[in-house]
């Protein structure tokens, strides 16, 4: 059987699971303890997608009505991110879940010898204990976090990695997430994208980051592949009859 992708790349926060709520909480509580007001659910998923670092200088951009390189260049944005990363281990898997049909799709895509990696801006510990928490470290074979390497998507150099690591070609590559910044890392990659059709989409509908697919569902990753290969049965089956 010919399966279409050797290589999925996935994309974690709003792909695989729904993180919002403790990043919030852990948003807060950092902000609650320097006396701050405190970030809505609605904004902190608008921020997610460039890793929580940036996530927690918007907050503080939004909070303090400062620019977002004030907040960078600030004398106290190191201890404050120290205390964020503190509240977020603590936080962490404690609210968040795995979206359905996730794991069966891993399951599936594993048990067809398809490589399975994932690639994000969340900095790389905090991606690797979400992924332990929540049972699925053990489907992939590779991690890309936010600090990995010098540069984050939407820059393409994790997903070539990913490449390289596997020794698979960008036309046996798929790359699966649910924003814009998952696109456009796709489309630089010059691999395929294919986005769900929920997540976290920085309040823009995802159509407008011209995915080549949109999925109706987290299953239908399992029922494309199925199709596909089932069309290469039938293709070989009819060149052996001619």
């Amino acid at each position: 059987m010919s399966r279409p992708f050797d290589l999925v790349m996935f994309d974690l926060d709003g792909t695989l699971v729904a993180t919002a709520t403790e990043i919030c909480m852990a948003v807060n509580d950092t902000l609650r303890e320097q006396g701050q007001p405190e970030v809505s659910l609605q904004h902190v998923e608008q921020w997610i997608g460039q890793g929580t670092r940036e996530l927690l200088i918007s907050a503080l951009a939004y909070v303090r009505g400062w620019p977002l390189q004030k907040v960078r260049d600030s004398d106290d944005f190191p201890a404050l991110l120290a205390r964020f990363n503190q509240h977020y281990a603590t936080r962490c898997a404690t609210c968040s879940e795995v979206f359905p049909e996730v794991c069966e799709v891993l399951e599936t895509l594993h048990d067809q010898d398809v490589h399975l990696a994932v690639v994000t801006n969340k900095e790389y510990h905090h991606a690797k204990a979400l992924l332990s928490a929540h049972g699925l470290a053990g489907w992939f074979d590779w991690v890309i976090g936010g600090d990995t390497l010098s540069t984050r998507k939407p820059d393409p150099a994790g997903v070539w990695q990913c490449l390289h690591h596997f020794g698979v070609t960008m036309q046996r590559a798929l790359l699966v997430g649910d924003s814009a910044i998952d696109a456009a890392t796709g489309h630089n990659a010059g691999i395929t994208v294919w986005l769900v059709p929920y997540g976290y989409h920085g309040g823009q509908p995802i159509w407008q980051a011209h995915p080549h697919r949109i999925l109706d569902s987290f299953a239908q990753i399992t029922s494309l592949f199925s199709e596909t290969m089932s069309l290469g049965t039938q293709e070989r089956h009819r060149s052996a009859a001619g």
